[in-house]
């Protein structure tokens, strides 16, 4: 799996700052940066997208993920930007089952659960 992450950004990527923030592992990370969405599209040319957002059609879970998915994020505070969001059908657009009356689940998490059960699905690959 590889980490892409699309300026602008809503942190510093200098090295001190990541490392204050808990992410002194970042020499065993596969990131790249690209200036917007469209650069991302023509860097990694994604076999398939999905937009990850609260107001998705589907549950994370009823997608079979292949080799080449591209699992796209918004903003903690703003999800995804709009002509990024208008990118995606009703059907590429994936959430993650939450209680009635809760806002969301926290960045952090929603990826977590989506990237695992992409990579659960996907047979742990590269995993020990």
């Amino acid at each position: 799996m590889q980490l892409h992450l699309i300026e602008p950004l809503g942190f510093d990527f200098e090295e001190k700052k990541l490392r204050r923030a808990g992410l002194d592992y970042h020499d065993l990370a596969n990131v790249k940066t690209h200036k917007n969405y469209q650069a991302f599209l023509d860097t990694v040319s994604p076999k398939r997208a999905f937009a990850c957002t609260t107001k998705g059609s589907r549950p994370h879970t009823d997608l079979t993920y292949e080799d080449g998915d591209a699992l796209v994020f918004g903003s903690e505070t703003s999800g995804l930007p709009d002509h990024v969001m208008n990118t995606f059908s009703q059907d590429e657009r994936l959430r993650v089952p939450m209680m009635p009356g809760s806002r969301s689940i926290n960045l952090a998490n929603t990826v977590a659960i989506v990237t695992y059960e992409a990579w659960r699905q996907r047979g742990f690959i590269g995993g020990c």
